[in-house]
Formats: C-alpha cells, sequence, structure tokens
C-alpha cells in the first residue's frame, strides 16, 4: 500500500484555507473603508458659530474641534467630521484653511444622540470664503 507524504496530504486544506481568506479580502479598498452616516440626523441641519480649537487634516475623516458658546455663554466643544483629506483637497481646501482662533460659522448634520457634534455641510472661513459638502443639493433644508 502506498502513502501519501504528510505534504502531499496538506496540500488540500492548503488550498482550502487560501481560497477562504480570499473571500475574506473585500475586493476594493473602499468597501472596507466606507461606513454608515446612521449616527448623523441628516434631515436637520443647524448652524453654529464659534472658535477653532484644532483643525485635524486626518485619514480617514478629518475634524474640526471648535468652542460655541451655548444659549447661557458657556462655551461647549463640539466635534465636527469631515471628509478625507483627499478629497477635501479636490474639493479646494487645505490643510492651512482652519486655524487655533479663527472665528467660523460651521451648518451641520448634528448628532442623533444629541452629542455635541456633526457631519460638515458649509463652512464660512475666517476670511470669508465657504466650503460646501459637493452632496448638498439645493432642495436640502436651511439651517435650523
Amino acid at each position: 500500500m502506498k502513502t501519501r507524504s504528510p505534504s502531499r496530504r496538506m496540500a488540500p486544506v492548503a488550498a482550502a484555507m487560501l481560497a477562504l481568506a480570499a473571500l475574506a479580502v473585500p475586493v476594493s479598498g473602499t468597501a472596507s473603508a466606507h461606513h454608515s452616516f446612521a449616527a448623523f440626523d441628516t434631515a436637520k441641519m443647524v448652524e453654529i458659530k464659534g472658535v477653532v480649537v484644532e483643525f485635524q487634516w486626518t485619514n480617514p475623516h478629518s475634524w474640526i474641534e471648535i468652542d460655541v458658546p451655548n444659549a447661557a455663554g458657556k462655551v461647549e466643544r463640539w466635534s465636527i467630521e469631515l471628509n478625507s483629506p483627499n478629497n477635501l483637497s479636490r474639493q479646494g481646501w487645505s490643510r492651512h484653511d482652519l486655524k487655533p482662533g479663527d472665528k467660523i460659522t460651521l451648518t451641520l448634520n448634528p448628532l442623533r444622540d444629541g452629542k455635541l457634534g456633526g457631519l460638515f455641510k458649509i463652512v464660512t472661513l475666517a476670511d470669508g470664503r465657504v466650503h460646501k459638502d459637493p452632496s448638498l443639493r439645493s432642495s436640502e433644508p436651511a439651517a435650523q
């Protein structure tokens, strides 16, 4: 009786493992990088005015940290999520557009849970320039 060597017996197992591993790898990078916007109330637009604390030009998303006075005059820190630096650059942004101390106006989709944050829609910079999210359509609701 002829016996197969251990390496020949393992070949089908190795092939099966490779096939399973290939199925686990996404076909494109966008499939693994995309996430849901369910945390944001996209039916609402809120306008806030405040002072930039930090502009994080980072992947996978950039962030604006902004101090905003509330109705009682107390300053509250808001965190606003933006697109990736690559996409922002293609939309006319520069990593130098926002600096700590800049007074800006932001329009955003607020977080559904009521926390102080949201998804960027429009920003009016300290120098008067305006950046808009390209997904905005003329039919979107005005800031509330």
